[in-house]
Formats: structure tokens, C-alpha cells, sequence
């Protein structure tokens, strides 16, 4: 319904900000970092994410599309709703929360505000892999986008699924192949390999 709000930041609190746009003045709850890379009088833009209930309606935002994809995940682990992924949002900063994930770092996520054992190992086992770290990966530019976010939604590791599709291409000979013969084969070469893994 809504993908972003432009306007001007006329006032901002602990967990929500005020956007002027047109006529009208937006209550917008967000993250407390998110919030903090805004300033006040002047224009922002706010990707939104309208959370509407029989009793209730709030409208949540975030300062770019990468964090608004990430409350998005959030909100898929169970015991995970909109108000707490906001908040473990605010208690850690995005390349933080995808380094913990990354390297399975369990304490690291208990020590976020909003998070407790149960819910910090739920993360690790819904989110691992799906929430990539630039520090990691930066350096990991894969050419079969389509595949990798093919094995990516069936379950597996982003950053295993790079390393196994370069590993795997290396070990083919698909020369005398078309594109689509090639990325057929190497889709079913590296779900073997991973399964192996």
C-alpha cells in the first residue's frame, strides 16, 4: 500500500517519528538508530510498512530498504511481532545483527534489548544466511543470482550456497552448454554437493 513517505521530519521521539508530507503530518514508528539518521527540519524519505489489526493500526519505517527487509525477516521468526523487532532493531546496528548471524554468535544476540535465550537461537535458525553480512561476503559476486536465491529459499546458507556454486562451476565442463542447460546443471551439481556438506 505504502512503500516510502518524502517529506519533512517536524519532530522526533524515542521511537517514532513526524513526517510533513502535503497536508499531512505522519506519526511513523521506527528504531531508534533508524531515528537517529534523521534530522529535524529537514526532507527525508522513510520506506514504510503499514501494520493494520481489527483494533489497531501503526504505521512502522525505516531509513532505507536493507532495514525494512530485515524487520521483514524479523517478523517471520516466531515470538517475533512488529513492536519487538523494532526494538531489537534499535539495540543493535544492522552490520552487528548480520555478523552475529553469521557467525552463529548467540551471545552477541542475547545482549540485545527485547531478546532473550529462546528467541535469540530462533533467530539464529530462521535468519542464518539470510541476512548477509557486506563484511563477510563483499567479496563473494556471484553471476547466477536466480540460483543462488533459488537454494537460499529452500533452506540453505547464503554464503555456502556462493562458495559451492563457484566450487561446483569450476569442476564442470560446460562449455558445449547452453546458459540454461549450464544453470540447470549446476543447480542440481550443487544441491549434491551441499547435501554432502
Amino acid at each position: 500500500m505504502f512503500n516510502s513517505i518524502r517529506g519533512l521530519v517536524s519532530s522526533k521521539g524515542a521511537d517514532a517519528v513526524f513526517v510533513f508530507s502535503g497536508d499531512i503530518e505522519w506519526e511513523i514508528n521506527m528504531p531508534t538508530n533508524d531515528i537517529q539518521e534523521l534530522s529535524l527540519n529537514n526532507e527525508c524519505r522513510v520506506f514504510t510498512w503499514l501494520y493494520h489489526r481489527e483494533d489497531q493500526m501503526r504505521l512502522f519505517g525505516f531509513f532505507s530498504e536493507k532495514r525494512r527487509n530485515t524487520f521483514l525477516e524479523l517478523i517471520k521468526v516466531e515470538g517475533i511481532g512488529p513492536k519487538n523487532a523494532v526494538k531489537i532493531m534499535g539495540g543493535i546496528s544492522q552490520e552487528d545483527l548480520e555478523l552475529a548471524l553469521d557467525n552463529a554468535d548467540l551471545t552477541r544476540l542475547e545482549a540485545v534489548p527485547g531478546l532473550g535465550k529462546k528467541t535469540a537461537q530462533k533467530m539464529l535458525l530462521s535468519l542464518k544466511g539470510k541476512l548477509v553480512s557486506s563484511r563477510n561476503t563483499g567479496a563473494i559476486v556471484s553471476p547466477y543470482n536466480d540460483l543462488v536465491e533459488a537454494l537460499v529459499g529452500m533452506g540453505y546458507d547464503r554464503r555456502l550456497v556462493n562458495e559451492a556454486l563457484l566450487k561446483v562451476e569450476v569442476s564442470l565442463e560446460t562449455s558445449e552448454l547452453t546458459k540454461a542447460e549450464k544453470e540447470k546443471l549446476l543447480f542440481k551439481e550443487t544441491i549434491v554437493y551441499l547435501s554432502g556438506t
